[in-house]
């Protein structure tokens, strides 16, 4: 890069901080996808979320760094990926990862600034001393449907999070609305249904949520997204899920509103995007597109912004806590450990010279018992993923084994009866070391191009871009599975990767 590129994109970058920035509202949803007119879904009703996208910046390369749901909620919230914050896997009950002490979140460093920090909703995440917000109704306190799927008491709790913010010179503020939906339930819950569409929804014995208007959807009129099969129970599971993004949508224009109605629309930078993709074949726990890739919009209250407009600039959720801490003019107190960057000049102009920008995905586990660590990066062109432990077939999550999409594939690969899929179970269960696709002739990630002499080029252009992410984050499994990572001690104190002579 020039000097005289550094000083243009020096001077863009300033021009994008507001001169008195005040809050940050995040609303992040739960397994959510691509489920809305704004992202061009001609059959799910999501108007607030379409309204809150015609005053954003709708980002149409958003990606997960890591597709399982307190692993991605501890990258979003630290700016660093899972291996290297320490989150590894699922937070709660007998999985019980945690954050690796020294981490810093971003509540952290925006309460030690003086910026009241508050969370709604879904926490997952741990330790507490780590991700302290000076606000908390979490699933920590109350049942997690109250907080993550009850929008009139999500309402309520914003209301009172921005009444006692104001009452304290009305300070700035940080807050994260974590909406449970649409996480599936059927696995704990079934009497709610699959993704606990019944519940609150007036049914004798469901309870009702007053400010929900549930929307229900024809099973055999849905458009299926090429990587869910298309068959009655899937399709009765999609109409199931669309049913709680209404409750999401409407959520989210609740909460919209209580921000309009505190007067603070005007000083708040708006972010809405999901922890990772939906629970569906190919889509959470995986790294391919439908477990990686995000809905994401930003919407900025700054003058001469963007609005109703796409970039297609390549982004991670690992570019998040840049973008807030330039928003609140502050710094990381370990800025060499963040790899993203900040996203605020984006909202003002997109780019002239785009180069081959890449984003970088690491999952470990997702429950305890799914030991499958995978690394990928993934450009406008290409993706390639590592699966370092593919001798071993790949884990199914509890939730995702009970729903009715997966025991149709099952029952039906049992039977030896035809799956309409885009994959076999087989295939699915059993993955190579390396899957190399190019994206544009191949958007389904369908045919492996490892290992095919034209690729070759590309293949080691990506992998030691990879590798080279992988040592600046201080992966551990850097060196798997061929290796054994050597950090300390010995060649005088430089990691080495010593063979395993497999």
């Amino acid at each position: 890069m020039s000097w005289h590129t550094e000083l243009l994109l020096s001077l863009v970058l300033l021009s994008s901080v507001p001169s008195e920035a005040k809050n940050v509202l995040l609303l992040l949803a739960d397994d959510g996808g691509f489920e809305m007119g704004a992202y061009r879904n001609r059959i799910v009703q999501t108007p607030f979320l379409d309204a809150l996208a015609k005053e954003s910046l709708i980002f149409n390369n958003a990606y997960a760094s890591v597709s399982s749901c307190s692993p991605s909620r501890a990258s979003i919230l630290t700016g660093m990926p899972e291996h290297q914050n320490g989150q590894y896997g699922l937070h709660n009950g007998v999985h019980n990862f945690n954050s690796l002490p020294k981490v810093h979140s971003i509540s952290s460093v925006l309460g030690k600034a003086g910026i009241r920090t508050g969370l709604i909703g879904k926490k997952h995440v741990g330790p507490d001393e780590t991700y302290k917000f000076d606000y908390e109704r979490t699933e920590e306190q109350y049942p997690i449907n109250q907080v993550g799927r009850n929008i009139t008491q999500i309402k309520l709790f914003v209301r009172e999070f921005l009444q006692q913010t104001k009452s304290t010179s009305n300070e700035p503020f940080f807050l994260m609305v974590s909406f449970h939906d649409p996480h599936r339930c059927g696995h704990v819950t079934p009497q709610y249904g699959s993704f606990c569409e019944r519940w609150g929804s007036g049914e004798e014995g469901m309870g009702l949520i007053p400010d929900w208007h549930p929307i229900y959807y024809v099973w055999d009129e849905i458009d299926l997204p090429y990587y869910v099969p298309d068959t009655q129970p899937a399709r009765y599971d999609l109409a199931a899920q669309y049913t709680t993004i209404s409750r999401l949508d409407q959520g989210v224009g609740l909460v919209l509103k209580e921000l309009r109605d505190a007067g603070l629309e005007d000083d708040t930078l708006v972010v809405y995007t999901s922890d990772n993709g939906p629970p569906m074949p190919a889509a959470r726990t995986n790294l391919y597109d439908p477990g990686m890739a995000e809905p994401m919009f930003i919407r900025s209250p700054e003058k001469g912004v963007r609005r109703n407009e796409v970039t297609y600039s390549m982004t991670s959720h690992l570019d998040l806590v840049p973008t807030i801490l330039e928003w609140f003019n502050l710094t990381h107190p370990q800025p060499t450990t963040l790899t993203g960057r900040s996203l605020l000049p984006l909202l003002f102009q997109e780019p002239s010279n785009q180069p081959d920008d890449a984003v970088f995905a690491s999952q470990s586990f997702h429950e305890i018992t799914m030991a499958y660590p995978m690394r990928a990066i993934r450009t406008k062109r290409y993706k390639l993923i590592h699966n370092l432990n593919y001798q071993l077939p790949f884990p199914i999550d509890q939730d995702f084994y009970v729903s009715p999409t997966f025991q149709d594939i099952l029952n039906r690969t049992l039977a030896n009866q035809p799956v309409p899929w885009y994959k076999t179970l087989r295939t699915y269960y059993h993955r190579p070391e390396w899957e190399l696709y190019d994206l544009k002739m191949d958007p389904t990630e369908s045919r492996n191009l490892f290992g095919k002499s034209s690729m070759k080029d590309t293949f080691l252009q990506l992998s030691e871009r990879l590798q080279k992410w992988l040592e600046v984050t201080k992966d551990p499994f850097r060196c798997a599975p061929d290796g054994v990572l050597q950090d300390t001690g010995a060649y005088l104190n430089i990691p080495t990767c010593l063979p395993l002579g497999h």
